[in-house]
């Protein structure tokens, strides 16, 4: 187990968690300070943090998550963004700090595996 996590697994280096944040408002994320209370009483809404630190709220949080995996895949965000969907706290988590351990992951789409491999 520990020989196969070793030859597989590659560990973060870290990324610049600005980007993802601009990008983020870019998309129409409310930011946490401009949510007024009465908005956070909204159960369509869906919090979006980065590396733990709580930015803003969407209301489109499916549009959101796929949007920023298809980003990911196409080179618009690093590779090595972690984006997580916690759908019982109602979460978007985007990690961009270094030391996480990171696997590969291969996808098939219309039953063809692409050529390339990706790390989440």
């Amino acid at each position: 187990m520990v020989k196969n996590l070793t030859l597989m697994a590659l560990v973060s280096v870290g990324s610049d968690s600005t980007d993802i944040i601009q990008k983020l408002q870019d998309w129409g994320v409310l930011e946490f300070d401009q949510i007024t209370p009465t908005q956070l009483r909204n159960k369509k809404l869906t919090k979006v943090f980065v590396n733990g630190n709580w930015i803003g709220c969407t209301e489109n949080a499916s549009a959101l998550y796929s949007e920023f995996k298809a980003l990911r895949r196409d080179f618009g965000i690093k590779r090595e963004i972690s984006i997580v969907r916690d759908f019982t706290r109602k979460e978007i988590r985007f990690l961009t700090d270094t030391g996480r351990v990171q696997r590969p992951l291969y996808i098939v789409e219309n039953n063809e595996l692409r050529l390339r491999k990706y790390h989440i």
